[in-house]
């Protein structure tokens, strides 16, 4: 069971993260959604290269609804097997994340001694001149990118929402 402090740690763990570039790409109502995504990772070490890795997460909804007791599933988020159990183990106490599958795939890494804010232009300029607005860039201390990707993902679930809740009323799912 999570307590305060749980929380407390994980509610800072969410704010050290940011989406620096978010798209409002909604997902689909049932199916999957690929939200491809640009992750830039500081070290927190002076001198220390910034990691910069280009992904994509696919979100898998059901095609058919089940019973509410389906927990999220999560896949390739975390390195560490613990923080992706309690943060698994948050979400289908907490969010209604319920049906889930929620796989990341990392396409590629670089290296750069650029500082984070110049990595963000660089990639910002490239995806605007690439006319490119599916694309997210997030920005994560190394030990959190798994959460950078969360809440990338979950931010993309909570803006489609009203839309997805539209398609379901007009295909007679829902009143």
């Amino acid at each position: 069971m999570f307590d305060a402090e749980d929380y407390a740690r994980f509610r800072a763990a969410w704010d050290a993260v940011r989406i620096a570039r978010p798209v409002s790409y909604g997902l689909f109502t049932f199916g999957e959604s690929d939200l491809p995504y640009y992750l830039v990772c500081l070290t927190g070490q002076p001198q220390k290269p910034i990691s910069v890795r280009r992904g994509e997460v696919r979100v898998t909804r059901p095609l058919i609804i089940t019973p509410d007791n389906a927990p999220p599933a999560l896949q390739n988020f975390f390195e560490d097997q613990g923080d992706e159990m309690a943060i698994s183990h948050l979400l289908a106490r907490s969010a209604n994340f319920r049906h889930l599958r929620l796989d990341n795939k990392t396409s590629s890494q670089e290296v750069s001694s650029d500082s984070v804010e110049e990595v963000v232009d660089r990639l910002n300029r490239q995806l605007d001149h690439e006319d490119e607005d599916r694309v997210a860039i997030l920005v994560a201390p190394a030990p959190l990118a798994g959460m950078a990707l969360l809440r990338y993902v979950t931010d993309r679930i909570i803006e489609s929402a009203p839309a997805n809740v539209q398609e379901l009323r007009e295909k007679g799912f829902l009143p």
